[in-house]
């Protein structure tokens, strides 16, 4: 039941904080959405969240005993990951800097209220 919980509120925190993030990057600068259906793109953008929500709190679940003491440490490796990722897509085409900043900036909130998410409901038993 936890698990579930957990998964659900960080799917919630990874899928919310970036529309949040965007949608004043938006205001601020005129981004646009990427695509001609923002529906679309959002649905994409939650099967994404989705997925990463899965792996977050799963790795944590198989791990989270080898790391008691260290969920910062797991949480800035994720952000690191996610931060590098940004980085290659505003490298290559089809993705702005504005954007990556923007994925940057989601990322250096929505990790960190993910890994509380796990103290709170899924804290490491070792």
């Amino acid at each position: 039941m936890q698990s579930a919980m957990a998964i659900t509120a960080v799917f919630l925190t990874l899928f919310v904080v970036p529309i949040l993030v965007y949608g004043a990057q938006s205001a601020l600068t005129g981004l646009q959405p990427p695509g001609d259906n923002p529906a679309t793109f959002l649905f994409g953008v939650a099967v994404s969240k989705l997925g990463t929500a899965l792996a977050f709190v799963g790795f944590w679940l198989l791990a989270r005993n080898d790391l008691a003491g260290q969920l910062w440490t797991y949480v800035a490796l994720w952000w690191l990951m996610f931060v590098l990722g940004e980085i290659s897509q505003a490298i290559g085409p089809d993705y702005s800097w504005p954007e990556a900043i923007g994925g940057i900036i989601s990322e250096t909130i929505y990790l960190p209220l993910s890994g509380l998410i796990l103290r709170w409901l899924l804290p490491a038993l070792a």
